[in-house]
Formats: C-alpha cells, structure tokens, sequence
C-alpha cells in the first residue's frame, strides 16, 4: 500500500531523516518506533504532506505523493491524529467530526452524509454522537479518541497514528491499543503507529521499523527487534525484559 523509499529530510545542515525506507502492506499495523530525536514525527510529517522532502520517492497506491500538500494527502486516503490533540473547543464533538468528514474526502459529502459518517465515528471509538456532547470535559483519553473519530471520519485507508497512548493509564493505554486493533479488523484500516510505550505497542503490531539518529536500524516481527542488540543498546534498554514478556503474552509462548 504504500512505499517509502530513501526519504530525506534536511533542516539547515541537520539531516533529521537520513535516506528512511520502508513498505507497509495492505491491512498491516506497522510500529515506527525509536528514541526521541529519532525521526519519527518528521517522517510521519513527509508522508502525510505536512512537510515537503528534501529527498526520495512516497508512494500510496501506486501514486507518488512526496510533496503533495497535505489537504491532497488526506483526500488521497491517509488520515492522520496528532500528538497534542487541538479540537475546535466551541463545536460539539459531532461537528468536529463532521468537519473532518466534509474537508477530508477527495469528494466532498453531502451535509447529512458527513454527519452521518462523523456519527458513526464518534460511536466507533466509544464517544457521545449526541447533537449536544461538547469538547469541555474530556479528559486525555476522550481527546485521544476524539482526534481519532476526526481521522477515521475521511475514511482513510491508511491511517497514521501519532502517540495515541500519551497521557493515558494502563488500562486506558489497553484500551487504546484494542482500539487500534479493532479498526484495522472490522474497518480495513492499514495503520503506521508511532509509539513510546513498547509493552503496549508491541503486542498489536505486525511488525516494526526501528529508527535512530533519522536512520532505520532495524525493520521485522516484534520478537525480532524486541532481541535486536542495537535495538536493546539505543533504545529498549533496562525496559527489554519487560517487552520481551509482553510479547511472548501476546503470542502465548516465550519470547
């Protein structure tokens, strides 16, 4: 579904991505993970639009969309949540995500499908799909799963999803990655998840690419890089064992 292939990003004389490539396939949960610093977020930001590269090839669906502005991508079908979630705080959670639906698409819905398909959104993710549920009062998670309502509602076949596990407690953080899981298996969503909280996010993804420095270090199953020395030495550290045991829980053996 989509290709990245030796994407660069220069800021200045810093190179905050250095030659980064990696596929996902169609229906995958891929973690992109790493130290902070590592290149993440910019790559998340090459991909969807929000940053143009300084070098390498994007492909979505066949499509080259290196450079391609950001409202374009989305409308190409990739949808993104971000890390600090900024809903319009005036609107109800229905018209924030109605919104989404109507700009978002690459054709633009009528007023009652947008409402209908931000409905359906608002109950996929567990919120209030009422006329009157207002932004005010939610709390981390609520805001967490409102800015993925807002993604899902255009209809994304590729879905980014940007620290979806920041600030939340442990059964939020379960919550939250079920979440993911569930919409990748009853929606046909494919799905980048960028992530700090490795215990969680290793036991949803297929596989994972290992970043440091803007560089890939390693790329495969979680088992597999969960293990990888480098891996253990830039990033996992003392916290190895413990995703090494989230794995093997997950997949009901020894790790």
């Amino acid at each position: 579904m989509l290709s990245v292939k030796g994407i660069t990003k220069v800021f200045g004389g810093f190179k905050a991505v250095d030659r980064v490539s990696f596929d996902v396939a169609e229906g995958e949960i891929l973690g992109l993970i790493g130290p902070n610093g590592s290149g993440k977020s910019t790559t998340f930001n090459l991909i969807s639009g929000a940053l143009a590269p300084s070098g390498g090839s994007i492909e979505f669906l066949g499509r080259e969309i290196a450079g391609s502005p950001a409202n374009h991508v989305a409308q190409f079908g990739i949808g993104r949540t971000y890390q600090i979630p900024r809903p319009f705080k005036k609107l109800s959670l229905l018209d924030n995500v109605a919104l989404a639906a109507y700009y978002g698409q690459s054709e633009r819905p009528s007023r009652e499908k947008a409402y209908a398909q931000a409905q359906e959104a608002l109950k996929l993710v567990n919120l209030p799909s009422g006329e009157h549920a207002r932004v005010d009062g939610l709390g981390a998670a609520g805001l967490k799963k409102l800015e993925l309502a807002r993604a899902l509602a255009t209809q994304p076949k590729l879905l980014l999803a940007d620290e979806s596990l920041g600030g939340l407690d442990e059964s939020e953080m379960d919550a939250a990655a079920d979440m993911l899981a569930m919409i990748r298996d009853q929606r046909g969503v494919t799905i980048i998840w960028v992530e700090h909280i490795m215990g969680v996010l290793m036991r949803v993804v297929d596989r994972c690419v290992v970043l440091d420095h803007g560089e890939v270090i390693a790329a495969g199953k979680p088992q597999a890089v969960a293990h990888d020395p480098r891996v253990i030495e830039v990033y996992l550290g003392t916290d190895a064992d413990e995703v090494q045991k989230s794995i093997a829980t997950r997949q009901g053996g020894v790790a």
